[in-house]
């Protein structure tokens, strides 16, 4: 039993794990901050393994979940970042005309951010991505167009602060 149990967790991690940390490491934007999230995620998956029963959906929301904590870490030392130099003070030009599509994602509301990380970033099918979330596929559907739309908004600003 626990021989079956180690064949098939080291089966799943051989399988997943990579494209695991490639999907991390383009929300992260750096390696090893990438491969820390995806072995967390899995770590967190042996920790329930028992009590699992959609192996890759858990580890892809733990995955998004951390990435949001490391997204608000970052954004936490920006800021202290720039209280602590007078000269984040005085420069006009501010994080917010970023264009970033990213920080544009990071910057959505979570009942948003989520189907659009799962469903674009981790190439989820919106079935998946709704019993991930425990929304009909309408409702998810309807989220990331609602999602786009923003993202659209806020890219036309970032790009022409005149709009």
């Amino acid at each position: 039993m626990k021989r079956s149990r180690d064949r098939a967790a080291s089966e799943l991690f051989a399988a997943l794990y990579p494209r695991l940390v490639g999907w991390c490491r383009r929300l992260v934007d750096d390696d090893e901050t990438a491969h820390e999230i995806a072995s967390e995620a899995f770590t967190r998956l042996w920790a329930r393994w028992t009590s699992v029963e959609e192996p890759r959906g858990f580890l892809y929301v733990t995955a998004a979940n951390l990435v949001r904590d490391h997204w608000r870490k970052v954004q936490r030392e920006r800021r202290a970042m720039r209280r602590a130099t007078t000269e984040a003070a005085v420069r006009p030009h501010t994080e917010q005309s970023d264009p970033s599509v990213r920080l544009l994602v990071q910057s959505l509301p979570e009942r948003l951010r989520v189907p659009i990380l799962l469903h674009y970033y981790a190439d989820m099918p919106i079935r998946e991505v709704s019993v991930l979330t425990g929304r009909k596929e309408g409702t998810v559907k309807a989220d990331l167009h609602a999602a786009r739309e923003l993202l659209r908004v806020h890219l036309r600003r970032s790009l022409d602060p005149t709009l």
